[in-house]
């Protein structure tokens, strides 16, 4: 497929502009901030548009232009798309994984517990980006749709728990749409069950409000932590999905994946704890 930067979205990018909560909201998050590439089967005229950012993909269009080949660019990635592109899925990559997901939007208050002493919660801002850089690698993840930890510090869409100057917990908008803003959380290992990713999330949510928007939370169907978390800060299920991990393209020698050979494995690693 042939890449588009960011801010030069190819014609059809209205057709992933769903003002819908979620990873949905990708494609609007890629053009509002620059963030992400567009990619589509051919210059002119396309037929296929897929949009990348953080790990996840967006693939809409007509799968009959398509040889597997062609797909390569969504190698290790979790791609929402419907259901007629999982025959030339299957046999672009040699490992294609159903990844089953809970989808909810905020709907209930919650209050954030009392900080620990000696934490202080805030709003990030640029000059904290060498604190995101030197997260726990447990946490890393959480600046992959922004592109850097500078640019997620510099969003002002992102709420921290600082200790001795160290970020321990931290919440921002992993994808900002026009109505939604899809929100991800971490905290560092050694402090978790001390409700600090609660506080800020409630914190960020206070803040998507006050836009005018509505937070988002999606998760593993099998990460209980991430779901109890969602419904202690105020979320409720929407609705529930499936997302599809692609393993590398297949290559020479490697034999295609087809639904009768996929793995039984329905869920996957959790790539983002919490979030």
């Amino acid at each position: 497929m042939i890449p588009h930067p960011a801010h030069q979205p190819p014609a059809p990018a209205r057709a992933l502009l769903s003002n819908a909560p979620g990873p949905a909201a990708l494609a609007e998050h890629v053009l509002t901030t620059g963030h992400g590439r567009w990619w589509t089967d051919r210059p002119d005229r396309p037929r296929v548009i897929a949009v990348t950012c953080g790990g996840h993909a967006l693939l809409a269009g007509d799968p009959t232009a398509l040889v597997p080949t062609d797909l390569a660019p969504l190698a290790g990635h979790y791609v929402v798309t419907p259901d007629r592109f999982l025959p030339v899925l299957g046999a672009a990559f040699d490992r294609l994984v159903p990844w089953e997901r809970m989808l909810y939007v905020r709907r209930a208050p919650a209050t954030a517990p009392r900080v620990p002493r000696g934490v202080a919660v805030r709003r990030l801002v640029p000059e904290d980006a060498d604190a995101l850089a030197a997260l726990d690698s447990a946490m890393a993840w959480i600046h992959g749709s922004w592109e850097s930890p500078a640019h997620l510090a510099a969003s002002g869409l992102s709420w921290a728990a600082f200790h001795k100057g160290r970020v321990i917990a931290v919440a921002c908008t992993r994808f900002l749409g026009n109505r939604y803003e899809d929100i991800a959380c971490a905290t560092a290992p050694e402090v978790r069950r001390q409700h600090l990713a609660l506080t800020c999330v409630t914190r960020l949510t206070e803040d998507i409000a006050a836009r005018g928007h509505q937070a988002a939370w999606s998760c593993s169907r099998d990460n209980r932590p991430s779901r109890l978390l969602a419904w202690t800060a105020g979320f409720r299920l929407a609705r529930e999905d499936v997302h599809y991990m692609t393993g590398p393209a297949t290559g020479p020698g490697l034999p295609p994946v087809t639904p009768e050979s996929r793995p039984a494995e329905q869920t996957v690693p959790l790539l983002a704890r919490g979030a």
